[in-house]
């Protein structure tokens, strides 16, 4: 199988919060000592990283969960649980990231060290020694630990390579890479050898860069002909692009109309491709029937070395301006503001729906089964003001009020 692997579907998952204890000190001579039962612990977060050092999105492809380690439990004597460790996934420099369900994009990896909150860690609840009020002396309950966030997301890898290498399949390309890096692409005399994008270092000179043979581009790969938009999108964040066209066509396809058809998908697929420096290349001058006309033309020949220091004095010099004019590229990332308030909706069947994530928080931390932990929960829906808003959206005693996975009875003045 392929080990490049340019898409991948994530699954991560926050570790859930620790629970709450319910405690009470024992201690001689004191016949009922009060609460001291510790909070939970927070659960870890999951954050995404782009690392220089990893190429490919391989390592979601046969494994896609992550999750974090979750909270551990508070216990008496008001020991609070351990917090879970946060979890970091690497993925390459470049990686888009997707929402699943919506499709949106939502972070941008693009440089080494760019860093993204992927899911919360759930809160770890509060023990019994957090509720002792004037009111409330011996409290009996304490909080659920808050379940992670999980959420699918889509990654996508865009290479990060100072050159892109653009030609019709068997143009030359993989040969020119393997004649002049350490890479060592498969190479074969026939049409689309290359079926994933190979990358290569450079050295030459005081120079040093990064060249990226894209598999070849065919008529109508802005439409997605081929495998069209998967290598397209490897050109869009080269600095250079490097247009190889071939001096011996089996087709007897000119240069020039192969260099205006690559220009032409090139354009169609995003326009401003075409405003990035680039240096128009003939490539087999060992085996030429065609040549290039005009006066600045480069002809080379991967297998005799023939115009290759030529070349490669020329593309550092071109990458070296771009390098100098280009400002750096951050990291885009959709930042979720902490929500507050809620909303009161009807479902479908005429139920209430109360929506937001304090107010669902509050349910699902809660020990429903305990009638003063259910009282508290009132106690807090009458301070956010959710009672009020009920009445005001016309809610009677008996009607069903959803929070969450949660259904109560509505009770008026309660």
């Amino acid at each position: 199988m392929s080990g490049f692997v340019d898409e991948a579907q994530l699954n991560v998952h926050g570790g859930d919060g620790g629970a709450g204890s319910v405690a009470f000190r024992r201690e001689a001579h004191v016949p009922q000592g009060g609460p001291d039962g510790g909070d939970g612990g927070k659960g870890g977060d999951i954050w995404l990283r782009a690392d220089r050092n990893v190429a490919s999105l391989l390592a979601f492809r046969d494994h896609p969960h992550r999750r974090a380690e979750s909270g551990t439990h508070g216990s008496g004597n008001k020991r609070h649980g351990h917090k879970g460790s946060d979890l970091t996934v690497t993925v390459p420099e470049g990686t888009t990231i997707r929402d699943h369900a919506t499709g949106e994009v939502i972070a941008d990896l693009v440089n080494h060290g760019d860093t993204w909150l992927a899911a919360r860690g759930g809160r770890g609840g509060r023990g019994n020694a957090r509720f002792l009020s004037n009111a409330r002396r011996a409290p009996s309950f304490a909080e659920q630990g808050e379940y992670g966030e999980e959420r699918w997301l889509d990654l996508e890898l865009r290479l990060m390579a100072d050159v892109a290498l653009v030609g019709f399949p068997n143009a030359g390309k993989s040969t020119l890479i393997a004649s002049v890096s350490a890479a060592k692409p498969k190479i074969a005399d026939y049409p689309f050898t290359t079926l994933e994008p190979n990358l290569g270092v450079v050295r030459f000179r005081d120079h040093e860069f990064v060249v990226a043979d894209i598999p070849g581009l065919i008529e109508g790969a802005a439409e997605g002909r081929g495998l069209g938009h998967r290598f397209l999108r490897h050109i869009e964040r080269a600095r250079v692009l490097l247009v190889l066209v071939d001096l011996a066509p089996v087709d007897g396809r000119t240069p020039e109309d192969q260099e205006a058809v690559l220009l032409d998908e090139l354009e169609r697929y995003r326009p401003d491709l075409l405003d990035r420096p680039r240096i128009v290349v003939g490539t087999k001058a060992d085996v030429a029937t065609h040549t290039i006309e005009g006066d600045d033309v480069l002809e080379i020949s991967a297998v005799t070395r023939q115009g290759l220091e030529v070349l490669l004095g020329r593309l550092g010099t071109v990458i070296d301006e771009a390098r100098a004019a280009e400002v750096e590229r951050e990291a885009y990332v959709v930042h979720r503001p902490a929500e507050e308030g809620f909303s009161i909706l009807r479902d479908d069947d005429g139920a209430y729906r109360v929506s937001g994530r304090n107010a669902e928080r509050v349910v699902a931390m809660a020990d429903l089964t305990n009638l003063e932990a259910l009282e508290y929960v009132h106690d807090r829906f009458r301070r956010m003001g959710v009672e009020r808003a009920l009445h005001r959206a016309g809610a009677r005693e008996g009607d069903i009020v959803r929070i969450g996975a949660v259904e109560l009875e509505y009770v008026e003045g309660f």
